[in-house]
């Protein structure tokens, strides 16, 4: 992997995990979510005149994608409903690359390296393995872990289709801009939807963490998609997912979350694995 390309996930990573922590901190999630994506939608108005026009062939792929971003926004929020930031945001980004390397080489065709393997399986079980440092002692506590495994599940899903569309759109800029025009339309439709009927004055707290968190994850997904066209899928999904390391550091210096021996192995182990796999030829 180039290491441009490996230097920028990396910055990427970190962005995704501090806009998380707004929308976890925030106590009025929806109306966050829909300012993220009303940001995300003024900023594609204003780049679309910049960028061609995804090639015909992509567009499945885009607008299949749109549907698969919008149901991981939605998810996300139940799953933040119910866990601690240090929980949730792990277990979702820890299943995803490991669905992702499972696709791209037995179905795609992508070849990996066995130091590549190596890091990707290390990075996936160190972020998973955050979750397990709670380890749940009723049903009730099960919930908010099989929804970050749902949320896992649209991650790996639209990171596949991301890094075709990508590639057959003929420019991942154009790609990134269009999809996210289609994706922001999507997400405000549904946010309206869940809060008909009560929706409640925006505070001014909220508005600017929307504003902030909209810029932010614009940004991150822009430099992820392009990367998606310089590396192996599954390379990508999981470097993308060290941004769970700044998500414990987050959650436990800001949220006050609490850091057990247990997570800061699980961190040292996906750290690990990064070296593996910036290293591995």
């Amino acid at each position: 992997m180039p290491i441009e390309v490996f230097a920028m996930v990396l910055g990427a990573a970190f962005v995704h995990a501090a806009w998380n922590a707004l929308v976890k901190a925030d106590g009025d999630r929806l109306s966050l979510i829909e300012l993220m994506s009303g940001t995300q939608l003024i900023l594609s108005f204003c780049l679309i005149p910049l960028v061609s026009t995804p090639s015909p062939g992509s567009w499945p792929y885009l607008l299949m994608s749109a549907l698969l971003s919008t149901g991981y926004m939605l998810m996300l929020n139940r799953a933040y409903q119910s866990g601690d930031l240090s929980l949730v945001y792990p277990f979702a980004r820890g299943v995803a690359p490991l669905i992702v390397g499972i696709i791209s080489v037995a179905a795609l065709g992508e070849a990996l390296t066995a130091a590549n393997q190596m890091g990707v399986l290390l990075m996936g079980l160190g972020i998973t393995s955050l979750a397990l440092s709670r380890r749940p002692t009723s049903a009730l506590e099960l919930h908010p872990i099989i929804f970050a495994i749902a949320t896992g599940v649209f991650i790996a899903a639209y990171t596949v289709i991301d890094g075709l569309g990508a590639r057959m759109a003929g420019s991942a800029h154009a790609y990134m801009v269009w999809l996210s025009l289609v994706t922001s339309i999507a997400t405000i439709v549904c946010t309206r939807w869940l809060q008909r009927g009560r929706r409640l004055p925006i505070g001014r707290r909220t508005r600017y963490a929307g504003v902030a968190a909209g810029v932010m994850s614009y940004g991150s997904a822009w430099v992820v998609i392009w990367a998606l066209t310089r590396a192996p899928f599954a390379l990508i999904s999981a470097l993308r997912e060290t941004g769970v390391v700044f998500a414990v550091l987050i959650g436990v210096v800001i949220l006050r979350e609490r850091l057990s021996l247990f997570r800061f192995v699980s961190v040292a182990t996906t750290l690990i694995g990064t070296t593996v796999l910036k290293l591995g030829r």
